[in-house]
């Protein structure tokens, strides 16, 4: 073998060699990359569920708050009778039915009775409507919550695995008489579908904006 010939070769090893070097150092850089990139999801997802668990943490003072500020409507009588007329005339134009069945709570039956046919006249006024029968349930809403129990509003029954009321801060339930037609107008109902409404404005409020 000449010169010619071994240097040939020996060129030959030295790119085989740098080759190899190079696709190494892509395989290491490829690698460091992917390594980088689920070490930063994970990072993200990490903060992602921090986040979560804050807001969850404030959501639920929140509610609770609000709960316990339900437990003082029921104190003074005749804002809380008012208030009940004003229910039971919102859900009789919501249902414009001649006939309906009233739910509410038993402690709370001193103060329905004695409005119903104010209630009863408002909306035959509004609706321009003769004044409805309204019959008054014997199933009872749930008690009222304790301030000790107020953001123990739901409870798990065996049978239902569907969270249901376990107590009530007051307001009816009205429905047609065959049952087919419901409007929910307790005040806990009512909470429920303001906090779904002002649930971004309130998300904002407690960490301003947070990317999703």
């Amino acid at each position: 073998m000449n010169d010619a010939d071994v240097s040939k070769q020996i060129q030959q090893m030295v790119c085989f060699i740098r080759q190899e070097a190079e696709e190494k150092a892509n395989e290491i850089s490829v690698s460091a990359e992917e390594e980088f990139n689920i070490e930063k999801l994970q990072l993200v997802e990490a903060e992602k569920k921090k986040i979560r668990q804050e807001y969850e943490r404030k959501d639920k003072q929140v509610q609770e708050s609000a709960s316990k500020e339900l437990l003082n409507i029921g104190g003074d009588q005749q804002n809380y009778e008012k208030l009940l007329k004003d229910l039971i005339v919102q859900g009789l134009l919501r249902l414009k039915e001649p006939s309906v069945l009233l739910r509410c709570r038993e402690s709370d039956l001193q103060y329905v009775g004695p409005i119903l046919d104010t209630a009863k006249e408002e909306y035959a006024n509004k609706a321009n409507v003769h004044s409805p029968e309204i019959v008054v349930d014997q199933v009872y809403l749930p008690p009222a919550p304790t301030h000790h129990n107020a953001h123990d509003r739901f409870c798990y029954l065996k049978c239902n695995p569907v969270p249901v009321f376990c107590f009530s801060s007051g307001g009816v339930v009205l429905a047609s008489r065959d049952g087919k037609i419901v409007f929910e107008n307790s005040l806990d109902a009512r909470l429920e579908v303001v906090f779904r409404k002002k649930l971004p404005e309130i998300r904002k409020s407690l960490f301003g904006q947070v990317a999703a």
